[in-house]
């Protein structure tokens, strides 16, 4: 292993998690393709012509990104590629309508904001122009300069302390690798947990019976979500702070050299350095706190600053926003006008706290067997530049101000910690996530148990339906059978509750979810009419060819990654 730089105080790494739930052809605005669309514009765009700018004046920028193999699926569609410029234009267009309007009215202040979005949005438009309108490209050419290590999560971001069968979590993960590996080139090494939710191996059962039955299913052994991702081929991941915390540490035996509890075990474990889990080979890195709350809260942290932008309060018809956040419980009608270069200045400000923030931290942690400290900050990659519309900016300044060499921190990947230094040891996690609580409540609370309840049954279904010899046919059966997977992962997303549970979009949350399970139980009932006759039916065929055409995702998806193994 390499020893810790000299002078050095320790290492940083980002982890920026890119998702959003499959929303093609499933609405439009409110809620549904204009996700995507503002999501493109205002944050992956920006963020990879940052990763160009810096690369050009070689600044280091080391961003861990996940990003979601749904979303993924979602970028390289067809349709959303050519709605994509189209958004672009019109949001150019009422740039350019607002103009005129606050021309005539005599607001200068506003006329600036304008034309500020009518270049924010031409950039955007520039840029994907360049990509030849793929932003695919784009994240590869990031990879491919180092500015960025793209990881991946569970193919439809499922939860998976609640999905309820091993099949489940093992397709989840290995259609996620699948999709990667086709559309960015390489396999991952990395991989987001959903919600950053862990599940440990052992006794469980449903928590809630699945619907069509009386009672929950017996007491079973599960697997660990490591097993299912080193399967998988993935080899570390991420987890919020107090599932380290709560760990038990392992250390191997004479022996058999497999880690085993250690008794009154008294070291106690870092949040700084990766460990593996229990007896795998995948490592586990902990969510800091400090910078957590820093970067995240809008109450306490940087995004509710008073000159920053303010999310909520838009102009109509075109939706482009004027006012900055101003203070605290303000009303609607109480927000200001935005300046942008008063939040540039804040922005490089809190860059530089950052990095000072990062630095104490990471000052008060030793190294351990010449393996320095790595503080690691993982965030939704969409809080920047959507939600935080400086949040792009603030990333830049922050490899800006680690590239002066003035605090001692060293950007660095977390494949690159791992290869350099290794792991620390072993540990037993319990369950959990970084949701409220810590725990599974946003996703099992009395809102969602019904979708749970479908979900389990669905999944018990597949389970059924994978030891009939149809199942991976090369035929119509299996065309039937990816079609169920297909359903199946879409059902189990964890959006669904998230949304359910906060009442940020509730109604197409539970219509979502509603359409999926009918589609499913419609795949499944032609999957049984065909096994029972070997043939489909002219109604069951166009079912099953319009179910392809709007949920036609993963075309490379394997139906043996449902099958029960010995």
């Amino acid at each position: 292993m390499k020893k810790q730089p000299l002078g050095s105080v320790g290492l940083f790494s980002f982890v920026l998690h890119a998702h959003l739930p499959y929303v093609l052809h499933h609405g439009t605005w409110p809620h549904g393709l204009e996700w995507l669309l503002e999501a493109a514009a205002e944050t992956y765009l920006p963020l990879l012509r940052v990763a160009r700018r810096l690369e050009a004046e070689g600044v280091p920028l080391c961003l861990n990104v996940s990003v979601s193999p749904v979303l993924l699926e979602q970028l390289a569609h067809t349709d959303f590629r050519a709605e994509l410029p189209n958004y672009l234009e019109r949001k150019i267009a009422s740039a350019r309508e607002d103009a005129a309007f606050f021309q005539q009215a005599g607001e200068q202040h506003l006329l600036y904001l304008a034309h500020h979005w009518e270049r924010t949005f031409q950039q955007a438009l520039d840029d994907l122009q360049a990509l030849d309108g793929d932003i695919i490209t784009g994240f590869r050419q990031a990879e491919a300069t180092g500015a960025v290590h793209l990881l991946t999560s569970a193919a439809t971001h499922g939860y998976a302390p609640l999905l309820g069968t091993d099949e489940s979590v093992r397709g989840q993960f290995q259609t996620a690798v699948q999709a990667h590996q086709r559309h960015l080139g390489r396999a991952p090494q990395g991989v987001w947990l959903p919600e950053c939710g862990y599940r440990p191996a052992g006794p469980w059962r449903f928590p809630v019976a699945p619907q069509g039955t009386a009672k929950t299913e017996p007491t079973t052994d599960r697997i660990g979500v490591e097993t299912a991702l080193a399967e998988a081929g993935l080899r570390f991941t991420f987890v919020d702070s107090h599932l380290v915390e709560g760990a038990e540490k392992l250390q191997p035996t004479e022996r058999t050299n497999k880690p085993v509890a250690v008794a009154q075990q008294t070291d106690a474990k870092s949040l700084y350095h990766p460990y593996q889990i229990a007896e795998s080979e995948v490592a586990v890195f902990a969510r800091d706190p400090r910078t957590a709350t820093q970067v995240w809260s809008a109450q306490y942290g940087y995004p509710g600053d008073f000159q920053y932008l303010d999310f909520h309060k838009k102009r109509w018809p075109g939706g482009h926003r004027y006012w900055r956040v101003t203070g605290s419980g303000l009303g609607m009608e109480a927000k200001e006008h935005y300046h942008p270069e008063a939040a540039m200045e804040r922005s490089r400000a809190h860059a530089e706290h950052f990095v000072n923030l990062v630095a104490d931290t990471l000052r008060s942690q030793p190294a351990r067997d010449g393996a320095p400290p790595l503080l690691c900050a993982p965030f939704d990659l969409e809080l920047f530049g959507h939600w935080w519309h400086e949040g792009i900016l603030f990333l830049e300044n922050v490899a800006r101000v680690l590239a002066t060499g003035t605090h001692g921190v060293q950007p660095i990947t977390c494949a690159d910690y791992l290869k350099e230094f290794g792991t620390e040891g072993s540990i037993r996690m319990p369950e959990g996530s970084w949701g409220a609580n810590g725990d599974n409540s946003v996703w099992l609370n009395g809102d969602t148990t019904s979708l749970l309840a479908r979900m389990y049954a669905a999944e018990l279904a597949v389970r059924d339906a994978s030891k009939q010899v149809a199942w991976t046919d090369g035929g119509t059966g299996e065309r039937i059978a990816v079609q169920m997977c297909r359903e199946l992962l879409l059902m189990e997303s964890s959006d669904w509750p998230t949304l359910i549970t906060t009442g940020a979009a509730r109604d197409y949350a539970e219509k979502r979810f509603a359409e999926h399970d009918a589609a499913f139980a419609a795949t499944l009932a032609a999957w049984q009419s065909f096994v029972a006759g070997g043939s489909l039916s002219n109604e069951d065929e166009a079912r099953l060819a319009e179910a392809e055409t709007v949920d036609g995702i993963f075309a490379d998806l394997k139906t043996s990654a449902w099958q029960t193994r010995a």
